[in-house]
């Protein structure tokens, strides 16, 4: 026996409309009670009921898709917030198609015109970064789109970053109290605002406390294990090699903990660490790392929102961005350097 809306309504008492609405993610739009949304949710799961798609679709002018393009699928921070994403479009009843740029431009381009000719009625972007004429043509389009964690002012449509600089500054500002000097950044991917924030927020953490930069501390050229690996075994070969390393992502700090390892060095008593990103293993490290969060769930769930208020027209599309605050969480990886240990 097929379920319908109809043998929902009718086992529930309801109307058919209501159920409709339930089911269409709708529920909140038409103030239908949270405990009578959960029991119809419930009650069609488990009279296995499934949403003829296609036809709802050519009824509502829907394909009930969301277009979710990401720079890395491999990087911690990226499946996190994609899991929110999906974790949120699941509940409105939309579908995510997932594409990964493996922070390249020309696939991301290649993305965007396949979820075009898929029709989905929005995209959520994470760009790679570099060239933004296709996602600026993208946007003139009107088709529903919200920029993540990466942006430019040039691009006319809400963004959800976090707050990089403040991060950044902060990590800084935690490593200079604890009386280090000679501080190493190892960036992501330059000219990325991900990246550029966060060395802009080093730089200015040492300049207030007077401490001179040099460039030869800032280095790296990506978000990835290789990078942090490189440029680790780098600064460590300087005769006056850093205390300590300021991380720019989650892989970085894995890449350049296993080249501190390798030439014999131990976290923290040699050389201190602090990391952009806090993943499920960071407190689980032979030294817990000490972390730079960013709030994933969150922003996966204000990226929905705000491309679900376009999709509904409840809102027009504007540029305005929500910054989200990060958070220093203190571990053991950092120590404390004696005056001494500073000449």
């Amino acid at each position: 026996m097929k379920i319908t809306l109809q043998s929902i309504a009718k086992q529930l008492d309801v109307s058919t409309t209501t159920v409709s609405r339930v089911l269409s993610g709708q529920g909140k739009k038409y103030r239908i009670s949270p405990v009578t949304e959960e029991l119809i949710r419930e009650t069609a799961s488990d009279l296995g009921y499934i949403p003829d798609q296609v036809a709802k679709g050519l009824r509502m002018r829907k394909s009930y898709t969301l277009g979710l393009i990401i720079p890395d699928i491999s990087n911690p921070f990226f499946s996190m917030v994609a899991r929110s994403i999906e974790r949120e479009a699941r509940r409105g009843g939309y579908a995510i198609i997932l594409s990964d740029t493996q922070e390249t431009t020309q696939i991301e381009i290649e993305a965007i015109r396949l979820l075009q000719s898929r029709k989905v009625d929005g995209f959520i972007i994470f760009p790679a970064g570099g060239e933004i004429n296709h996602l600026i043509s993208l946007v003139q389009t009107e088709s529903p789109v919200v920029i993540a964690d990466r942006y430019s002012k040039e691009l006319k449509c809400p963004f959800v970053i976090s707050d990089n600089y403040r991060g950044a500054f902060d990590a800084t500002t935690h490593l200079l109290e604890q009386n280090h000097r000679n501080i190493a950044c190892i960036q992501g991917r330059p000219g990325t605002t991900v990246s550029d924030d966060r060395v802009r927020g080093y730089r200015d953490a040492l300049e207030q406390y007077n401490i001179p930069e040099h460039s030869q501390l800032i280095v790296g050229d990506s978000f990835g294990e290789a990078n942090g690996y490189v440029s680790a075994k780098l600064l460590l070969s300087r005769d006056n090699r850093p205390t300590a390393f300021f991380l720019c992502s989650n892989l970085i700090s894995l890449g350049a903990m296993r080249a501190t390892l390798e030439e014999g060095l131990k976290i923290p008593e040699d050389i201190s660490m602090i990391s952009f990103d806090d993943q499920p293993y960071s407190e689980y490290l032979a030294t817990p790392m000490t972390v730079v969060a960013q709030q994933t769930r969150e922003m996966g769930q204000i990226i929905l929102k705000l491309l679900m208020a376009q999709i509904n027209d409840d809102a027009p599309a504007r540029s305005e961005g929500v910054v989200l605050p990060t958070k220093l969480i203190h571990r053991k990886s950092v120590k404390t350097l004696r005056v001494k240990q500073l000449l």
